[in-house]
């Protein structure tokens, strides 16, 4: 098992803004890991976005695509926590291996069903919730390997490392999937994610056996019962949960934006992937600029400040939507010549803002989870992290659904903004020992 010395902390804090490369230097086996999450990811996105539109193909049906998500969401759920369970009993390169193999797996059994020409969809529909399922354990598992490669000040630049991945993924996918799919079609945008899927091997392979430290529960309800009890009694973690889930619940207008596209702003399908495409690009640039982050102290403060900064933002593009409505007076500007191009330019400046806050936040509630929770616990609170990243978005979604039957589409980001700027203000009010939490001494 690789060892990994705790260096002391730097006598002065780190002067460039750029990212903090040093825990590349550090640890071969984590930029090794790193780069092939990142290549594999790249994939995995084009493989989302195909599956959607070769569904579409088949179906001509909306309902048909959102469906994909639908039956994945409960197993992703539940082995969000059970992978979380094998990581805090098994050797966690073993887990990762496994689960990359079943992933893998299931890519090469979607670019068969394209290369034999199969016209049905329930096999999308199993193949795509069994590799989301392997996705959610191989996340769950890497986030808990980390702290075992890097010395704790460089866990805050290793997450926003895996910040920068997580853009360009989703930044370099879907545009990879859609110009494949529109070339050479949806059998060999399939077989280029399975190509690009051996990176994540070569990344995992190369990793030394890695046993959890300390007491060791075999998985099943008991181990999640004292999982959950830990976090009971971690008010810290705990916190970050909930501003999370509050930030995820109200914040995300994206089911929003294709009616932005064709009934506020204008410029349909364009501005739909503009406006979708913001938020991953603010949060690429937020972590290409993450170089003082790792110097912060008061983690429990930035959390608070970065996800206030985010509703803020998502207020703020309710209130561009505000703006264009009114002047509208009804109107339906639908195509690209009635776009509006200076408002689709400021709200996708405040969606960036947005995922670049969102990125922050996520940088030291990473670093708070991986630093304070004792390694034994690590993937079950992990997996809870999980279940909170995948589930907050879904709620989000009902929230913005529900909110818009109002018929005012500004509505659910400008008053889902306002909320969440307004709950972090008093929850932090009530557990005020979050605002100390100290990067030096981290305590759950």
């Amino acid at each position: 098992m690789e060892q990994v010395s705790i260096e002391p902390e730097p006598e002065t804090p780190r002067r460039s803004h750029f990212v903090d490369l040093a825990p590349l230097r550090a640890s071969p086996a984590f930029a090794r890991l790193w780069v092939g999450g990142s290549i594999s990811g790249i994939g995995g996105q084009m493989t989302i976005v195909a599956v959607g539109l070769h569904i579409y193909q088949l179906t001509h049906s909306t309902l048909a695509v959102a469906l994909v998500g639908a039956f994945a969401l409960v197993p992703m759920i539940i082995f969000g926590l059970y992978g979380g369970m094998l990581a805090d009993a098994f050797d966690r390169r073993l887990v990762l291996l496994l689960a990359a193999v079943v992933a893998w797996g299931s890519t090469i059994a979607l670019a068969t069903i394209a290369w034999t020409g199969v016209e049905v969809v329930w096999p999308f529909y199993l193949l795509t919730t069994l590799n989301a399922v392997a996705a959610t354990v191989i996340s769950t598992v890497r986030a808990a390997v980390t702290p075992r490669l890097l010395p704790r000040r460089l866990l805050p630049a290793a997450s926003a490392l895996q910040g920068i991945g997580f853009g360009v993924m989703l930044t370099v996918g879907p545009a990879l999937a859609g110009i494949l799919v529109a070339s050479v079609g949806f059998a060999w945008t399939y077989t280029v994610d399975v190509i690009l899927f051996l990176s994540a091997f070569l990344g995992i392979l190369s990793l030394p056996k890695i046993l959890p430290e300390g007491e060791v529960q075999r998985p099943g309800l008991e181990s999640l019962k004292y999982g959950m009890s830990f976090l009971r009694k971690a008010p810290n973690i705990r916190m970050s949960f909930i501003a999370d889930i509050i930030a995820m619940t109200f914040g995300q207008p994206r089911v929003l934006f294709p009616a932005v596209g064709a009934l506020v702003l204008g410029g349909g399908a364009i501005t739909v992937g503009a406006l979708t495409a913001a938020s991953a690009i603010g949060a690429l640039l937020s972590g290409v600029f993450s170089g003082r982050l790792g110097g912060v102290r008061w983690h429990g403060k930035a959390i608070r400040t970065s996800i206030m900064l985010y509703g803020g933002f998502i207020a703020g593009f309710g209130v561009v939507l505000a703006i264009v409505a009114m002047r509208l007076f009804g109107a339906t500007p639908g195509t690209v010549a009635d776009a509006n191009i200076p408002a689709i330019a400021i709200a996708s400046v405040l969606l960036a803002g947005s995922g670049a806050a969102d990125n922050v936040s996520a940088v030291f509630r990473s670093t708070m989870l991986q630093t304070a929770v004792p390694d034994n616990m690590r993937g079950r609170l992990q997996g809870v992290f999980t279940v909170v990243v995948t589930g907050g978005p879904r709620m989000g979604d009902i929230y913005v659904g529900l909110v818009a039957l109002a018929g005012a589409l500004w509505l659910p980001p400008l008053l889902g903004g306002l909320l969440i700027v307004a709950l972090l203000a008093v929850l932090v009010r009530v557990q005020r020992g979050f605002l100390s939490y100290d990067a030096l001494d981290p305590q759950p």
